[in-house]
């Protein structure tokens, strides 16, 4: 079974591009097996690789040594030669032996879905931590295919499995050893690094702010959401944060205070979302930027309703927090793009919302639902302060929402809306 595709008209038609020949094993137990084909083809679209043809073959499990069968390697050949491919992309990720067995029966370089979104981490990463990140795992990920990928890479110098800064064709002729002492130079600058941040979170801890995470699939529209989230609090446009309509346009992990018209205010997170057969090498390097959601006091699961997938998606996103370590912690379902369906919004229910961030519809009620949840201990209360403490009075302003105010001889007495720490923090100026 295969599926011919046409020609997506490279950005620069007069260098040559790399031509994809995708191929997956269609295993009874993969439901999902269309959805995963269609991921790998954005995938590869967005290394921009030109996908030209699609061959899938139905299997009880991958073959050990080949993947597919020995007589679907013949019939893959031929149908490389035919569309004119140079390049085969594997759904699944290859083991050494199966990428070895590939290359020499089909003598051009294969790749695999692991090393496709390697790839694509490595072109998207900016911060020194994420750039830490993506090559101990590109490392961990090479360290037993190097003799395979030493064949790929002498075919073709550069282009899709190559992108990782620093790691090439000459630094494939590392020695095991000094490959696993990189590795370990690598985690420990990273490890620095996560102290850093480890600090900043104690530091926005003190603040008493509470910390809400955006979670979810790949592409769902978090940081379109955080945007809109943004611009609703009246933020200046350059606390934005990139958003494209791409897999893992965000690598890094943004924070946002978010102030709300009644002066609470609460640390906003965007993290990178997740896949199907993410690979293992990639969460466990990002571990220390996942700590982040660890931490929330709720977590806004955003979900892509406009995809018929959208229920496997969540069912992707919660068994990889699982898997992370991430339980017990409140969460609320952002039914995102469902203006793309036939649901009306905003939709409002006690633990979800349809809604679409892009139009901006549903904001303010998303924002009515959270706060249910995260200042539930904000507490009504009257204080009178002196007047030599105009601070005070100043910091009220700013962190508690002042309903009513008055002036007297005894200093100025406030009735406010405070979170309980706040309370306890001032009760000296309670008024009794």
């Amino acid at each position: 079974m295969y599926q011919n595709f046409q020609n997506p008209n490279p950005q620069n038609p007069t260098e040559p591009q790399e031509r994809a020949l995708l191929v997956g094993v269609h295993t009874p137990a993969d439901e999902h097996f269309e959805d995963s084909m269609e991921e790998l083809r954005a995938l590869a679209e967005a290394c921009d690789v030109c996908c030209v043809e699609q061959m899938a073959q139905n299997l009880q499990r991958a073959h050990p040594t080949s993947y597919i069968g020995t007589g679907k390697i013949q019939e893959l050949s031929g149908l490389m030669a035919a569309s004119d491919a140079n390049i085969m992309i594997a759904n699944d990720e290859l083991s050494p032996s199966q990428l070895r067995n590939l290359e020499k029966e089909l003598e051009c370089k294969v790749i695999d879905r692991t090393l496709l979104i390697l790839d694509i981490f490595a072109q998207r990463a900016q911060t020194r931590e994420a750039m830490l990140q993506v090559e101990i795992a590109h490392w961990q990920y090479m360290l037993p295919r190097l003799i395979g990928m030493r064949a790929s890479l002498g075919r073709q110098v550069g282009g899709v499995g190559t992108k990782n800064k620093g790691v090439g064709e000459t630094k494939l002729e590392l020695d095991r050893r000094k490959i696993e002492k990189r590795i370990s130079q690598l985690n420990d600058e990273l490890e620095q690094l996560t102290h850093q941040r480890q600090n900043q979170r104690k530091l926005r801890r003190k603040k008493g702010l509470p910390v809400v995470s955006l979670v979810g699939y790949t592409n769902a529209g978090k940081s379109t959401l955080m945007n809109a989230l943004v611009e609703f609090s009246g933020a200046p446009e350059e606390k934005k944060v990139l958003e494209k309509d791409m897999p893992f346009a965000t690598l890094e992990t943004a924070v946002r205070r978010i102030q709300l018209p009644d002066n609470k205010a609460f640390l906003l997170t965007d993290t990178v979302g997740f896949i199907h057969k993410l690979p293992h090498h990639l969460i466990k390097a990002f571990r220390s930027t996942l700590e982040e959601i660890k931490e929330a006091d709720l977590l806004i699961h955003v979900v892509d309703y406009s995809t018929p997938e959208h229920v496997h998606h969540i069912e992707i996103t919660e068994k990889t927090l699982k898997e992370i370590g991430v339980e017990n912690i409140p969460t609320l379902y952002a039914y995102n793009k469902a203006d793309l369906s036939d649901t009306a919004i905003p939709k409002v229910q006690p633990s979800a919302l349809y809604m679409s961030a892009k139009e901006a519809v549903g904001i303010s009620d998303l924002l009515t639902l959270m706060s249910r949840h995260i200042f539930q201990d904000y507490v009504t209360c009257r204080m009178i302060v002196p007047y030599n403490r105009a601070d005070l009075v100043s910091y009220f302003q700013e962190n508690a929402h002042i309903l009513d105010t008055s002036y007297q001889e005894t200093g100025t007495h406030l009735f406010l809306e405070c979170s309980k720490q706040d309370q306890n923090r001032y009760r000296l100026f309670l008024e009794e």
